[in-house]
């Protein structure tokens, strides 16, 4: 690569943990030129262990989870005037049994959204009384299940879903708690796949036709259907809170609506999550737990005093911000190439050992990541610096996980490479494209590491196969 091209115009280095500690887990820090998370070595996690890896923060996991739990019961204080607050892990963004128990421990309630997450919560011994049944189809299996199991709450969706809950509960002999989604009309999110509230798409009850009315109505003349509260989600990947705020302020509006209509109140609202995680240098510090609460609970107060409502309990579901920051993956460098563009320059090509399986996001949303290297000195310290492309080892030529990024020039095979910020939605958007194994999930606390989730073996694969019995 010559000289010229080395380093682009615009920087795109991955800022450290010092930088940027938004980007990493709580512990992440460079010593001795070697990344260190949890207290362990990453080029010793690599040796024992293998690469790709997910590697989590125990204590950053456990640290966000509390820092949420504190703000919602702080800002929603019944000395306040308020009646509580509450924070519900969405278990969608990553769940397994040790994590499930680690958020309850905290203080947080769970979140689920199928019945392998539903199963999972119930067998890791989270509280029934804590746990949240999402879907926009959910089957008869999972209704029955969280009913018999006596969960907190099921998010109606639908009209079709208001009678098959019904019958499902008068079948069981049980009251079915339930709160209505509602589709607000507020379009927000980093993504038009991941904005949750606009008219057109799969989520919800609209507002705006008269659906969501029509569905507390229905509810309330149910014979087996508790009315337990209204519920928005208005998308992922937010940052501020004005969009948050106008989400809440349309609920409330809503809830008085209910009451001048049906004569009904609403003992509880859930205002969903959402709340942005920094993936780069380039994306903004991430609004903080007590800024999200506290902008809740103002507006929640003014509108409930402005109708003359009592005002409702609050929960959120921040499960992003959570186990977003909380993880890191270890890849190991293979082949290193670079080529020649047609218009002049070279790009280099950084391919690593895994790729779209275990990160959908890059080619799903075009969501960016930043990397460094995490067995020797990151790019602040090098001489020289490439722009590189870092890309899988799938049979897709879009298997990029990060299009552009700064890394030492003399990066080779074998080098380890550390991504920030793939807690959430990695793991549990990943595949077994080209029949690659999944990663496993290993977390490390005061230098000790132990499998939260085991790595897959081509032999997992295989017994699913009938055809080699």
């Amino acid at each position: 690569m010559n000289e010229a091209d080395s380093v682009p115009v615009g920087s795109l280095v991955c800022p450290g943990p010092e930088e940027r500690p938004d980007l990493w887990p709580w512990s992440a820090a460079r010593t001795g030129g070697v990344l260190h998370v949890g207290g362990a070595d990453l080029t010793r996690i690599a040796s024992e262990y293998g690469t790709p890896t997910f590697v989590l923060d125990v204590a950053s996991l456990r640290g966000r989870a509390r820092v949420w739990a504190s703000a919602m019961a702080e800002e929603f204080w019944e000395g306040y005037g308020m009646s509580g607050g509450d924070a519900f892990y969405a278990g969608k963004a990553f769940l397994s049994a040790d994590v499930a128990r680690i958020v309850a421990e905290e203080g947080l309630g769970v979140d689920t959204a199928s019945l392998g997450e539903l199963t999972l919560a119930l067998r890791a011994g989270v509280d029934p009384s804590r746990i949240g049944l999402h879907g926009n189809n959910k089957s008869d299996r999972e209704i029955r299940l969280a009913l018999e199991a006596g969960i907190h709450r099921i998010f109606i969706d639908s009209m079709d879903e208001v009678l098959q809950v019904e019958r499902i509960a008068a079948d069981t002999g049980v009251s079915a708690p339930v709160m209505v989604r509602l589709k607000s009309g507020i379009h927000a999110g980093g993504n038009e796949y991941i904005a949750t509230a606009h008219e057109d798409q799969k989520f919800g009850l609209s507002l705006a036709s008269g659906q969501a009315l029509g569905a507390v109505e229905a509810i309330q003349r149910a014979p087996h259907l508790d009315f337990r509260g209204l519920h928005s989600h208005i998308g992922s990947q937010i940052f501020g809170t004005a969009a948050f705020v106008e989400a809440a302020r349309k609920v409330i509006d809503f809830a008085a609506l209910v009451r001048e209509r049906l004569g009904l109140e609403v003992p509880a609202i859930d205002l969903g999550g959402g709340v942005g995680i920094s993936y780069t240098a380039q994306d903004p510090v991430p609004t903080s737990p007590m800024e999200v609460a506290r902008a809740l609970a103002g507006v929640v107060r003014e509108r409930c005093a402005h109708h003359g409502l009592p005002i409702p309990r609050v929960t959120v579901e921040p499960g992003r911000s959570i186990a977003g920051p909380s993880m890191v993956m270890l890849y190991r460098v293979g082949v290193v190439k670079d080529v020649s563009l047609e218009g002049g320059g070279v790009r280099r090509y950084v391919a690593i050992d895994g790729g779209m399986s275990d990160n959908i996001r890059p080619v799903l949303y075009d969501a960016a990541y930043t990397a460094t290297l995490a067995n020797r000195d990151g790019p602040a310290e090098a001489a020289a610096l490439a722009r590189c492309r870092v890309v899988g080892k799938h049979c897709e030529s879009g298997d990029i996980i990060i299009r552009d990024v700064d890394l030492p020039a003399d990066i080779a095979g074998g080098d380890l490479l550390a991504v920030p910020a793939v807690g959430a939605y990695g793991y549990s958007m990943a595949s077994n494209y080209n029949m690659a194994t999944k990663p496993g999930v290993l977390a490390v606390e005061d230098g000790e590491a132990r499998w939260f989730l085991r790595p897959q073996s081509v032999d997992h694969l295989l017994a699913l196969d009938a055809g080699l019995e």
